[in-house]
């Protein structure tokens, strides 16, 4: 597929990151976005197939994007996802493919997804693994799953593959609880070879629990982190959600990512694709673009491209939270994909 005018906004933003959710279901029940009831799965005969997520990221490749976020829900629940990932790799145009999992299922996947990777061999494969709490009751607590130790299981398996090396995990950020957790992270960061990433609470909960009294900001979690072992902050790259810092010493990385407190809407160059097809320009967007149905009726690449663009063009200068007026999204963080 021959290369277009790149994607740019309204804004004067390059679009470079696509975030594609490859299913909506999930094996965790977070409090942060889901209820402990779960919550109505879409239809298989609605979530796109295979080859149509392959057809849609080509053309987005061939758009610019070179960036390639594979989510969920938990994306390795979905059946045969290593197939879908070496399909993906495999684009023309990807520089990176990473893969955002609860890690649940990494201790039985994490050698066929490197190797469905180095299959490909195009685009470098990287993964974020979601890790909450360190302590097993507390872990517990928050994904309503007795799974922690499985989860470090699988991360021990990834971590043996040096190709899928620099592994984040991130920890969602919540006040009166992660304050606790801190030491044991900073520890992890400083003994393991990882990234521990901190994420501010944002409001894409299933309970509309959210509340910025909930938030553990950025700024507080440095001071903890810093208190504990200096940090030296390292030069925040464009369009980057986090900000990292090492520490002084030498030995270890952390990332804080503040969309509440310290929003990076700026210099924005990502969008979203939905399970179901849907375009998304905005984590907090309001609106949606359909893209299966076109997709299904028969549209050609062309014609994909414009709905695609028009879109693309009216993307949002900034999310809103906190300001008054802000309306939270219909869709939870696990049905649009983080």
């Amino acid at each position: 597929m021959s290369a277009s005018e790149p994607l740019i906004d309204g804004h004067g933003r390059l679009i470079s990151d696509l975030r594609v959710s490859v299913t909506d279901r999930c094996n965790f029940r977070c409090q942060y976005c889901m209820p402990a009831e779960g919550l109505p799965w879409l239809e298989r005969a609605d979530v796109l197939s295979f080859e149509e997520i392959a057809r849609l990221v080509a053309l987005f490749a061939s758009l610019g994007v070179h960036d390639l976020r594979l989510t969920g829900g938990e994306p390795l629940v979905r059946r045969d996802f290593p197939r879908l990932l070496a399909m993906l790799a495999a684009t023309e145009g990807l520089h990176e493919v990473a893969i955002t999992t609860n890690g649940y299922l990494l201790e039985r996947d994490a050698a066929a997804l490197v190797a469905a990777g180095q299959r490909a061999g195009g685009a470098k494969l990287r993964f974020n693994v979601s890790v909450d709490s360190l302590q097993r009751d507390r872990f517990y607590a928050l994904t309503r799953r007795d799974a922690l130790a499985q989860v470090l299981r699988g991360l021990e398996m990834l971590a043996q593959f040096p190709q899928a090396h620099p592994i984040k995990v991130n920890a969602v950020a919540l006040r009166g609880f992660t304050e606790d957790e801190v030491p044991a992270f900073v520890k992890l960061a400083r003994t393991h070879p990882y990234e521990v990433r901190f994420i501010e609470f944002m409001p894409l909960d299933a309970d509309r629990a959210w509340s910025s009294e909930r938030v553990l900001s950025g700024a507080e979690l440095h001071a903890l982190i810093d208190a504990l072992h200096p940090l030296e902050a390292l030069e925040r790259e464009p369009s980057a959600t986090a900000r990292v810092y090492r520490f002084a010493d030498g030995r270890g990385r952390i990332g804080l990512i503040s969309p509440v407190s310290e929003p990076f809407c700026s210099d924005c160059n990502r969008i979203r694709l939905t399970a179901d097809g849907r375009l998304r320009t905005c984590l907090f967007s309001l609106r949606e673009t359909d893209l299966r149905g076109p997709l299904r009726a028969g549209a050609d690449d062309a014609e994909l491209e414009q709905i695609i663009r028009e879109a693309v063009w009216l993307k949002e200068l900034k999310h809103h939270i906190g300001e008054q007026g802000f309306t939270q999204p219909e869709r939870t963080m696990s049905a649009i994909g983080g």
